[in-house]
């Protein structure tokens, strides 16, 4: 059987939900294929769903730029779409005297990034904010924020459907094959056929390079090896004295076990850093046991036997444990010379928050 669409976007994860919606808006018909049950079932499930500030990324990174505009855009669409959401704050300590210096270039990189709401609290301040809190110093970054990313994904399908989108679940890519008027897709699932498109937007998170590596006619030098980074959660037990979200310094190794709070106020910690090689989202309750000393670090109150697992999440790392964090990757046809063809690698944190963001740059680059 053999079908023909304008569009195609694999992977309905919040990436692609707001991807089709993007193009939908812009007038291309559109079919979302989800290999998966539903909707959001890899990582757009399993994060700590915060809405980044944008101080963390390299200064003129896509990471930088498109979580600063992202998360403009974001708050404005969960406003417009009624999508709950806390603007909370976030204070980011320092521990230690040591750790001022860190601190600083925080502050420095944040502004660079065109954060200009960071304010610098001594210790008397942080704890105004948070009375549980032992620092000595710490940035506030007030336009951090957390959703629910639920409602966000649903709210972007239901924004591309009525502009006459399709999202086809249980529909795995299995290959693609460049033509010279686009591309002839089989798909898989309870009924599988063959589709043309003109457009290919591959949006698959965690398997986007394996799915890159199935379109025939795209050279490998343009598909990445995939990394598995794991990263493991423990809820608290009973309500924490919390109102803002709070991380520690930055460390070598990313940004520390941090606290994060969910919409109905429940605290969790995490994530740790677990190198992987295949997916497995079981959380080893043991790991909590490392957990305890780096959360009394910032509250030592911290109780004995109050973390319980509660779940993990997976990035779709493209560089490995030793190499520099690569940026978010949009290859399009100026990149790779395939015209029609969109790839979006390593679309971690901050993904969700610069969703709509990315969006937008994927709709440019098939607009040529």
């Amino acid at each position: 059987m053999s079908v023909d669409i304008e569009c195609v976007v694999v992977g309905a994860g919040v990436v692609g939900l707001a991807v089709a919606r993007a193009l939908a808006k812009a007038g291309r018909e559109v079919i979302v294929v989800e290999a998966g049950e539903g909707i959001g079932v890899g990582i757009s499930s399993r994060n700590s769903e915060v809405i980044h500030a944008g101080i963390y990324y390299p200064t003129g990174s896509l990471k930088a730029r498109l979580c600063v505009e992202g998360k403009q855009r974001l708050y404005a669409f969960c406003d417009e779409r009624g999508v709950d959401y806390r603007r909370l704050g976030k204070l980011i300590v320092a521990t230690d005297d040591s750790q001022r210096e860190s601190l600083q270039a925080l502050f420095d990189r944040g502004r660079r990034n065109g954060v200009d709401d960071l304010q610098w609290l001594d210790a008397a301040q942080a704890r105004e904010l948070e009375p549980a809190v032992s620092c000595v110093a710490a940035l506030w970054s007030p336009s951090t924020g957390i959703v629910d990313s639920h409602a966000l994904m649903l709210a972007l399908q239901a924004d591309a459907e009525a502009l006459g989108t399709v999202i086809a679940l249980h529909t795995p890519l299995h290959s693609a094959h460049c033509a010279e008027q686009g591309f002839s897709l089989q798909l898989g699932g309870a009924q599988p056929m063959t589709l043309g498109c003109r457009l290919l937007i591959n949006c698959a998170g965690l398997t986007a390079p394996q799915v890159a590596g199935r379109i025939v006619g795209l050279d490998a030098r343009h598909v990445p090896r995939a990394y598995l980074c794991k990263g493991s959660y423990f809820t608290l037990s009973g309500r924490a004295p919390f109102r803002h979200l709070v991380y520690p310094a930055p460390e070598s190794a990313g940004l520390g076990v941090h606290m994060t709070l969910d919409l109905g106020g429940q605290a969790r910690f995490g994530p740790d850093v677990e190198w992987v090689e295949k997916t497995d989202y079981r959380v080893d309750p043991l790991r909590g046991e490392a957990f305890y000393q780096a959360v009394r670090r910032y509250w030592p109150a911290l109780p004995d036997g109050s973390l319980q697992p509660a779940y993990s999440g997976i990035r779709p790392k493209i560089t490995g444990p030793t190499e520099p964090a690569a940026d978010f990757v949009i290859s399009g046809p100026d990149d790779h010379g395939v015209p029609g063809l969109v790839n979006l690698f390593g679309i971690e944190s901050p993904g969700l928050t610069s969703c709509l963001a990315l969006a937008e740059r994927v709709v440019l680059a098939v607009a040529k």
